[in-house]
């Protein structure tokens, strides 16, 4: 499928979310550097964790929200949210003006709103797709996103420095001219019988109540959370240490040309490495890695992927963490596809939907230990961390291999219904 025969929601979807993502992975990171230099690593640590927690308070009020409204008023509220939100930003970021207090409370404004209209976003790419066309349509939308991240890794991190006001002055452009395509040209895509959800406080609680009584669930989502949590590092711990600790340095050397980067230069090089890298090999190496048995790819996947973490939090020099970039990539690419494919099988398909909601939550809170690592690295030295992103791989790989002899319990149990009915 190309990117012409979508659904015209969809193409907005995918080339909005293009831009939406540019600017957060442009910003979030040096967000975190920005308030570890006004306040120190600690104080910022527990500033960001209050933005992760309320987001994930947000994720799921939306997620109501989009089923009882319809998508595209969700959608509209976010994004207008957004928009007034870097506004602000750029404003109390100014020549004229500079103001910590009012950065982080907009800064928290605009995570909550965006936060608030991810659901709506989700919820419309499976209501204008169907089973044949939605594994491309993720794919396309996988590589969009990629490239996103990897330009906007690059631009935060060589822009930081004398141009953080001009970085929100763009994005504060970029999000009002999101919401007006939304407002203008975005249709409905909710389903008629949505608008007859039950709507208010109870409703919502019980569903997601009635998700979180799954113990095998519960295991998923802790294994998907430990593993995430080694991977926000970048945009949390490893970020601060980069931006304070990492010793300026010379890079390249031709004749009288010179590159010299500092810790922030390598944060953009080190991410837009790992996404140049998954664009460029994520099908081969899919391939190649095709006959593997799953246990073994998803294992050694995260083992792989937690080394490279390591020596990021440890190395201090940049070639070091650049080859470390590919082993961490390479991680990703192992044990990503198995992890999808183990979340499939073991969520109730008549209970996906509200299953898939509960199980994002990972993310979310992945970002609240991301914030705790901050505060944690403050005070204890870069091999603790280090330690603590092993101790992470372990007990996530115990968790998988449980979750592997229930699937294969399940398969067996299966089998005999299925020869039966035959």
């Amino acid at each position: 499928m190309r990117f012409g025969e979508l659904h015209r929601n969809l193409k907005l979807r995918i080339g909005v979310g293009f831009f939406q993502r540019f600017f957060d992975i442009m910003l979030v990171p040096l967000m975190v550097i920005h308030f570890s230099r006004l306040y120190g690593a600690a104080t910022a640590g527990l500033m960001t964790l209050v933005v992760a927690v309320a987001t994930v308070g947000c994720n799921l009020v939306g997620g109501h929200l989009a089923d009882v409204y319809g998508r595209r008023r969700v959608l509209m509220a976010g994004e207008i949210g957004v928009f007034l939100s870097y506004t602000g930003l750029a404003l109390v970021n100014s020549p004229l003006v500079q103001s910590g207090p009012a950065t982080y409370a907009l800064y928290l404004c605009a995570a909550c709103m965006a936060a608030l209209a991810l659901p709506a976003n989700e919820a419309m790419i499976v209501d204008v797709s169907t089973p044949e066309s939605r594994t491309a349509v993720y794919t396309i939308n996988y590589w969009v996103i990629n490239v996103a991240f990897m330009l906007g890794s690059l631009v935060g991190g060589f822009f930081y420095g004398g141009y953080f006001f001009q970085l929100l002055t763009a994005a504060a452009v970029a999000t009002g001219g999101i919401f007006v395509v939304t407002f203008l040209a975005l249709t409905e895509t909710a389903p008629p019988e949505a608008a007859r959800n039950p709507r208010g406080v109870r409703p919502a609680l019980r569903g997601y109540i009635a998700v979180t009584r799954d113990r095998v669930f519960l295991r998923l989502v802790l294994a998907a959370l430990l593993v995430w949590s080694v991977e926000v590092q970048i945009s949390s711990y490893l970020a601060v240490r980069l931006g304070s600790d990492f010793p300026e340095q010379q890079l390249l050397s031709l004749g009288s040309w010179q590159v010299t980067v500092d810790g922030v230069n390598v944060l953009g090089i080190l991410r837009a490495t790992n996404t140049l890298l998954v664009v460029a090999c994520g099908l081969w190496v899919g391939r190649l890695l095709g006959r593997l048995d799953d246990r073994l790819r998803l294992v050694a996947g995260v083992v792989v992927f937690t080394a490279g973490y390591i020596a990021w939090a440890l190395g201090d020099n940049a070639w070091l963490m650049i080859a470390a970039a590919v082993v961490v990539t390479l991680g990703e690419l192992m044990n990503q596809p198995v992890n999808q494919s183990l979340v499939a099988a073991l969520v109730p398909a008549g209970s996906r939907t509200k299953y898939m909601a509960a199980y994002g939550l990972h993310v979310r809170l992945g970002y609240m230990v991301g914030s705790l690592s901050v505060i944690l690295g403050s005070v204890v030295e870069s091999w603790v961390m280090a330690l603590l992103y092993a101790v992470f791989c372990a007990a996530a790989i115990l968790l998988y291999r449980q979750l592997f002899r229930i699937q294969d319990a399940r398969t067996a149990a299966e089998e005999p219904k299925a020869e039966a009915g035959a």
